[in-house]
């Protein structure tokens, strides 16, 4: 039986209708929140092995904007990209034809939640056109060198192995319901019994929503082996880093030498929560992002 979310009565207030487009050969589903005629689109890109559903309790806090979540190739209800690029580069240059084929008018603000973090950053980079860029949870050094390195690494194997098996036993291991707990359990930090079953139910229903086990793989393999830093120094936009100070995977140090490396960019740092700000508290993130845009153009 699903867990109703918290969110829900919030998130029904909210227009919302369901697109899908072509991008670089393959079908991309994305959902569009809010006023199609609003002043401000916000393109959101959800994390590693989640789909738009991660980002919904966000865009429940942000009545008034438009809001484009989609799901990024390979997953959700996303087709895989026909000729691979489930790497960074390649979701870089899927991210920006998107946003390029929405062609949205007035203020663009495109958003990435931890491995979007780093698909945004590079896509920016590499001339996605945007206003603002706000990064939540970003991953801002190598992820084997965070505080949970040990976890990644068994990780590293764990991904190896469910690529490496017989196709029904990889399926079987890479959508491990025991698995997806454990790592439910290790990121979750609230003492809400009642919201960390729901995360539980949230990974337990999305997290393995994967075109198949190439693209799980290709993913994992970008999300470990890149991070914002790279990309930093080439992002121009007034950029807000939302960042937790009790995240595993990149410590509030990492976080502000990673704010160091932008020419513009303000850091917000949430007390008592890790690396689910946007399950755990979006109300939060959201306010951070109003005042972060207000302040830039208070109009």
């Amino acid at each position: 039986m699903n867990v109703p979310s918290p969110y829900d009565a919030m998130l029904a207030r909210i227009p919302v209708n369901a697109h899908t487009v072509t991008v670089l050969g393959s079908r991309t589903r994305f959902w569009e929140y809010g006023d199609p005629a609003g002043a401000t689109t916000i393109v959101m890109v959800h994390g590693f092995r989640g789909d738009h559903h991660g980002l919904e309790p966000v865009v429940a806090q942000l009545p008034g904007y438009r809001m484009i979540s989609p799901d990024l190739p390979g997953f959700g209800e996303s087709e895989a990209l026909p000729q691979g690029g489930h790497d960074i580069a390649g979701y870089g240059r899927w991210l920006a034809d998107f946003v390029t084929g929405l062609a949205p008018t007035g203020r663009v603000v495109v958003l990435g939640h931890s491995f979007g973090s780093i698909v945004v950053a590079a896509s920016v980079a590499g001339g996605l056109p945007a206003d603002e860029v706000v990064l939540v949870n970003p991953i801002a050094a190598p992820a084997l060198a965070g505080p949970r390195g040990i976890l990644t690494r068994l990780a590293v194997f764990y991904y190896w192995a469910g690529a490496r098996l017989p196709e029904r036993l990889g399926f079987a291991l890479l959508r491990n319901r025991l698995i997806v707990r454990v790592m439910s359990v290790t990121m979750a930090k609230t003492g809400d019994r009642g919201l960390r079953r729901w995360i539980h139910d949230q990974h337990d229903r999305y997290f393995s929503a994967f075109a198949d086990r190439r693209v799980v793989l290709e993913a994992f393999t970008a999300s470990v082996g890149a991070d914002v830093s790279e990309f930093a120094a080439r992002i121009r936009q007034p950029t807000l880093l939302i960042a937790a100070e009790k995240d595993d995977i990149t410590p509030v140090a990492a976080q502000h030498r990673l704010q160091r490396l932008f020419p513009d960019a303000t850091l917000h740092v949430i007390p008592g929560v890790g690396h689910l700000i946007h399950y755990e508290v979006p109300a939060q993130a959201a306010d951070a992002l109003r005042g972060f845009l207000s302040e830039r153009n208070p109009a």
